[in-house]
């Protein structure tokens, strides 16, 4: 596997972790919900994430001209988002549409809760 792949996350497995701020993640656990990270953790895909998310869903002609990077270099991103299960694509034509898979944002936002930490001490 090369620096830039990621393997295919199953989202189903995220789920089976509780909030990171409610007990300490297993090493199993922490294996499952980095490769979302990963993906989410380089600038180009968070951009092109956030571009997504924005809309119902977006052309990859409308997120190219968006980047000084060439056509595969944003298809190669691209490719790792849908892997990682943050995006689904449908292609209509030529062109290839993205929209965000909400679930998979759910159960990050539900790992990230920070609400269920224990107070502190006084």
């Amino acid at each position: 596997m090369s620096k830039q792949e990621l393997p295919v996350v199953d989202l189903n497995a995220v789920a089976c972790c509780s909030p990171i701020a409610a007990r300490p993640m297993d090493a199993d656990q922490a294996a499952l919900v980095a490769p979302l990270f990963k993906a989410l953790g380089d600038p180009v895909r968070l951009r092109l994430m956030s571009m997504i998310a924005s809309v119902p869903e977006i052309c990859v002609c409308d997120l190219t001209p968006a980047f000084d990077l060439s056509g595969p270099t944003i298809s190669h991103h691209l490719k790792l988002l849908r892997e990682a299960g943050l995006v689904d694509s449908e292609r209509r034509g030529t062109w290839v549409w993205y929209r965000a898979k909400p679930e998979a944002f759910r159960k990050l936002g539900a790992l990230l809760d920070i609400s269920a930490a224990p107070a502190a001490a006084a």
